[in-house]
């Protein structure tokens, strides 16, 4: 086994390297490092039927309050407002990062809000996911919190 045929191998499968296994090759062991160069941090709400108010804009707005609240750097934003003709009616909206994306995604007539926090390097993403869950509690009342998942991004083995 070689470094370069266990990479070729993962690029052809589904399979990926689990933080606790390692594989032996003709020259060591190769571990997984349990230092991860990202974080992603996902949301999922019930319940978000917005109000007049609470569109697609308002949400891009909070996201970027968020953003500027936190360490990362906005590099760009918008929204995309969906109406219900050729998609379902709803939006997406997006802060692209330096270090990555902050999003926001809903399906109106549904009620579910997605929400995900992407950052590499030093930024952490939990700052942000707190401040946004904090206003959202705050001025939806009746959103409910369906799951929230933290994943280690950008794992790499260690030689």
């Amino acid at each position: 086994w070689t470094l370069e045929s266990v990479r070729r191998n993962q690029r052809n499968s589904s399979s990926y390297f689990d933080a606790n296994n390692f594989q032996k090759f003709n020259q060591g062991v190769i571990f997984l490092s349990t230092d991860a160069h990202g974080q992603h941090i996902f949301l999922d709400y019930n319940g978000f039927f917005p109000k007049d108010h609470q569109d697609g804009n308002w949400v891009l707005q909070l996201l970027q309050q968020v953003v500027s609240r936190s360490s990362a750097k906005e590099v760009h934003a918008h929204v995309e407002v969906f109406d219900g003709i050729t998609s379902p009616p709803g939006f997406a909206a997006v802060v692209l990062l330096d270090e990555s994306h902050l999003t926001a995604h809903c399906y109106s007539e549904l009620g579910w809000l997605a929400i995900d926090a992407f950052t590499c390097g030093g930024t952490d993403p939990s700052e942000m996911i707190t401040d946004l869950k904090e206003v959202l509690d705050s001025e939806i009342p009746n959103l409910v919190l369906m799951q929230e998942q933290k994943v280690n991004r950008f794992l790499h083995p260690e030689v």
